[in-house]
């Protein structure tokens, strides 16, 4: 009898393969100064309203509530849209948000003034996190001595048959190092039972059954949580911060 797939544990601290933001976008948010000297508020405008340019929003006045403003004057604003703002106020500037996330949390990355600024801020934090920076090279002092023994058999066995477990050896003979290719990245029970049709506890599970080593498993893991597509073992590599370091 197969045994029933286990979870792995919860990550007990951050995973340090995980680098920048997902999902980056674009907010347009109005700042909004009301009565009694309260803190502003950030609101978005409501939708009825989006197609006003930023020129047809600043310095005027407005209705809000606790999810969207409306501005009042020069508007038609529906009776139903009227009677759910409380409050007024006077836009005094359109900020241009930028968010992202990180480990499905949500994330104020930081504030622009156009959008052209936060539309350029987008791409830089694109090309320098998660989309162009998918490839790893790290120590070998990351796997256990099975592990590393693991990685020479399989790597220089060009006769070995293809895994078929989302993750393929290859051997770099010129610095001693070897190299893997992780597929259907990220390994999220989500994203794997869209690809797969499994969990990601019944795929470490097959992993370990044809030998991989633990030590191994939990390294591949945790890159492919981040969406790293090729991770690169070498002696000579630099070690990662936050991960598990084995005495040679």
């Amino acid at each position: 009898m197969n045994p029933t797939p286990q979870a792995p544990a919860p990550l007990e601290a951050p995973n340090p393969f995980v680098r920048g933001y997902d999902n980056l976008h674009i907010e347009r948010l109005l700042l909004i100064t009301y009565a009694n000297d309260c803190p502003p508020c950030f609101r978005p405008v409501h939708d009825s309203q989006a197609r006003l340019p930023d020129d047809a929003l600043e310095l005027f006045p407005c209705l809000f509530n606790d999810d969207f403003a409306l501005i009042s004057e020069g508007q038609s604003i529906p009776d139903e849209l009227d009677e759910r703002c409380q409050s007024t106020g006077l836009v005094r500037q359109v900020i241009y948000a930028v968010i992202g996330e990180m480990l499905n949390e949500r994330h104020h990355v930081g504030d622009l003034y156009s959008l052209e600024e936060a539309q350029a801020m987008v791409n830089r934090l694109n090309f320098e996190t998660g989309h162009y920076s998918r490839a790893w090279e790290i120590s070998t002092a990351h796997l256990t001595e099975e592990a590393l023994r693991y990685l020479e058999s399989r790597a220089g066995n060009f006769d070995s048959r293809p895994t078929g477990l989302l993750f393929e050896p290859f051997a770099l003979t010129d610095c001693n190092g070897t190299g893997y290719k992780l597929i259907g990245t990220p390994w999220t029970d989500d994203n794997l039972m869209k690809i797969e049709g499994r969990s990601y506890a019944s795929l470490r599970q097959e992993q370990l059954d044809i030998g991989t080593p633990e030590s191994l498993v939990n390294v591949l893991y945790l890159a492919a949580l981040a969406d790293v597509r090729l991770l690169i073992f070498d002696p000579d590599a630099a070690v990662l911060d936050g991960l598990a370091i084995y005495d040679a």
